[in-house]
Parts: C-alpha cells; sequence; structure tokens
C-alpha cells in the first residue's frame, strides 16, 4: 500500500524558513514525477514545485521561485521543500503528490498518490 507522509509544516514569521518533508512508502518513485501543492480554505490547489525523480529535473511556480527549493533523497525515498523568505500569502496546508500521468504538472487530477498534509502557517 502507497504512502506519503508529509511533516516539516508549522508556524513560522515572515522572512522565515521551514523544510517540508514527504516520506514515501509502498512505491518505487526513482523514475516518476512528485509535486508539493498547497491549498488555502476557499481557494483551488496550486502546484508549487514539481520534480522528476528519475533526472533531477525541477519547476517551480512563478510566486515562489527564488524562495523554494524542491530536492529527493533517493536512500530514504524523501522529497523536500525547503522555503525560505516565507510570506503570509504562503500560509496553506501543503501536499504531497506523486506518480503523475502525461500532462501539466500544475494538474492535481493527474497526480495518483496523496499525502495527508502540513499545515504552513506564515504571520506577518
Amino acid at each position: 500500500q502507497v504512502q506519503l507522509v508529509e511533516s516539516g509544516g508549522g508556524s513560522v514569521q515572515a522572512g522565515g524558513s521551514l523544510r517540508l518533508s514527504c516520506a514515501a512508502s509502498g512505491y518505487t518513485y526513482s523514475s516518476n514525477y512528485m509535486a508539493w501543492f498547497r491549498q488555502a480554505p476557499g481557494k483551488e490547489r496550486e502546484g508549487v514545485a514539481g520534480i522528476h525523480t528519475r533526472y533531477s529535473t525541477t519547476i517551480y511556480a512563478d510566486s515562489v521561485k527564488g524562495r523554494f527549493t524542491i530536492s529527493r533523497d533517493h536512500a530514504k525515498n524523501t522529497v523536500y521543500l525547503q522555503m525560505n523568505s516565507l510570506k503570509p500569502e504562503d500560509t496553506s496546508m501543503y501536499y504531497c503528490a506523486a506518480d503523475k500521468a502525461d500532462g501539466s504538472w500544475t494538474n492535481p487530477i493527474l497526480y495518483k498518490y496523496w499525502g495527508q498534509g502540513t499545515q504552513v502557517t506564515v504571520s506577518s
């Protein structure tokens, strides 16, 4: 059974940093796409960052480019999201997603597996 477990969320002041982790079990991610999404109350789920776990190519939403970094550790079967210079508008529930079908990485419908989410709150 595939499980994605996120951790690392919390509350931080604007300008601070957090590192989110997504540990995958029952799933070999070595040749597929994984991504971080976020969803605030009343808003659509949006893609934040994506990584091809085989080639390590990465992509970011414009809103986080230069501040967030996605990476992976094959040995730990884990994907990370390092978030720096956090802003109040980054406040959201953050989700890890895996096993994407063909199509835009920002389309949540294309991902087969999801974690339960971890809350990030940034205060001004």
